[in-house]
């Protein structure tokens, strides 16, 4: 099987990858898996059928593209397409339908599996409590309780409460400079979550999202056409 991941960013590649990785160990399926990050999230083009600009880079402005794309080449095989980025300021689950919209009218014939971290990836990884324990054993405990999952509360900022000792210099910097600590969390969080013990609600519904298609890889309403 091969599992094709397309994340608005490197950071959220690499929290994506891996649990996609141990999600399939779990279900016991081998996939060759392939991350595709792009540079930011960017928007759905006013016009989807038409060719994306020049230049284009980030993930909704190449999406329906490249959902064509995917569509002619592994159209009927064991593939799935995996779409991931934060909701930021949009709604979860109206983001996700639009998504899945896109996914079944460009890429009709291979299976899509849509993820959206709720405001941002750092809610995946606040979902796994042990695993930001692990990488980080001094964190700050408290920061960690008062946080309510999944909640619109400027995600990035209380995981760096919780395990930096220059939170606030750093929260005053911002972007584009955070960038550089965001991708070091991801990588060393990640190293140590684990998908079943996760209690992140997006996170899961990803990961559900996730088993149900390596169980049926081929759109079932497409089979018997191949």
């Amino acid at each position: 099987m091969l599992i094709e991941i397309l994340s608005e960013d490197k950071s959220g590649a690499v929290v994506v990858e891996r649990q996609v990785e141990r999600i399939c160990d779990t279900e016991g399926t081998k996939a060759q898996i392939n991350v595709r990050p792009h540079r930011g999230c960017g928007s759905l083009p006013k016009d989807p059928e038409s060719k994306p600009p020049k230049f284009a880079s980030s993930l909704l402005d190449l999406l329906p593209a490249k959902l064509r794309a995917y569509n002619n080449v592994y159209r009927g095989k064991e593939v799935i397409l995996i779409v991931t980025m934060d909701s930021d300021n949009n709604d979860p689950e109206a983001l996700r339908k639009e998504l899945y919209e896109a996914a079944r009218k460009y890429a009709p014939d291979i299976r899509s599996v849509v993820g959206i971290s709720t405001e941002e990836i750092e809610a995946w990884m606040l979902g796994d409590r042990e695993a930001v324990m692990e990488a980080y054993p001094g964190c700050n405990r408290k920061v960690l309780d008062e946080y309510e999952q999944d909640s619109v509360c400027g995600t990035w900022e209380v995981l760096c409460r919780a395990i930096s000792e220059n939170a606030d210099k750093l929260i005053d910097i911002g972007y584009p400079a955070i960038g550089h600590y965001k991708a070091r969390w991801a990588e060393d969080i990640s190293r140590f979550m684990q998908p079943q013990r996760n209690i992140s609600p997006s996170f899961n519904t990803f990961r559900m999202a996730l088993v149900t298609a390596l169980k049926n890889p081929v759109p079932i309403y497409r089979k018997r056409s191949f």
